[in-house]
């Protein structure tokens, strides 16, 4: 769970999947290669995977996104080698995969542009309206699909659809002295709250 300021807490609403209309749930990165084995990995994530796990229990339509590389990404120039395509860092936990009955493949920190997610997206908008988004990271791929999608909903002034964030299901890494897990999710919520994007703690 994004651990934030006190003061940012109490001003989140409190919802439930059953008080959303027509949800679709998004579950990004909550594969090996972020919490299990390699170079980008934190065993801290692996704490929301119960309340993702809990709320997947109860979500008709979900797809899991999942960090998909080739050797040669360009992406490797700025993080180092993760998630190559067909290894078992890209792969869903095993914790979550009895979940994962339908699969995004990314190349970037970005679902938005991905070539799967745009195939996809005139289905979504037809059938659903709020989009919630789970899973890690918090700064860097959740922040990213959320904002671009928010940005997407305003530009073409599409009034019912909102971005869910809830707060309690997704996370960050922690590296000491580079990169604090607190800040940096205190960072994304802020930015995403104004943005718009509705930033919850989600009741199961």
């Amino acid at each position: 769970m994004a651990n934030l300021k006190l003061v940012t807490m109490e001003t989140l609403a409190k919802t439930t999947l059953f008080e959303l209309h027509r949800p679709y749930v998004f579950v990004v990165d909550m594969i090996n290669g972020f919490i299990k084995e390699g170079a980008l990995s934190d065993s801290g994530i692996m704490d929301i995977s119960q309340p993702i796990a809990d709320l997947l229990k109860k979500a008709k339509d979900c797809s899991f996104v999942c960090d998909s590389h080739n050797l040669d990404a360009r992406e490797f120039e700025s993080y180092p080698i993760h998630c190559v395509e067909n290894t078992d860092e890209s792969k869903v936990i095993k914790e979550l995969e009895m979940y994962a009955n339908h699969i995004i493949h990314k190349n970037s920190t970005n679902t938005f542009i991905a070539k799967e997610f745009q195939d996809r997206l005139p289905e979504l908008l037809a059938n659903y309206d709020d989009f919630v988004i789970v899973g890690c990271c918090s700064d860097i791929c959740i922040l990213h699909f959320a904002l671009s999608l928010q940005t997407f909903f305003n530009e073409a002034n599409m009034n019912l659809k909102r971005v869910i964030v809830p707060v309690n299901m997704i996370e960050t890494f922690d590296i000491p002295g580079v990169h604090d897990r607190d800040t940096e999710n205190q960072i994304a919520c802020d930015l995403m709250i104004r943005n718009g994007i509705q930033v919850v703690i989600m009741e199961n």
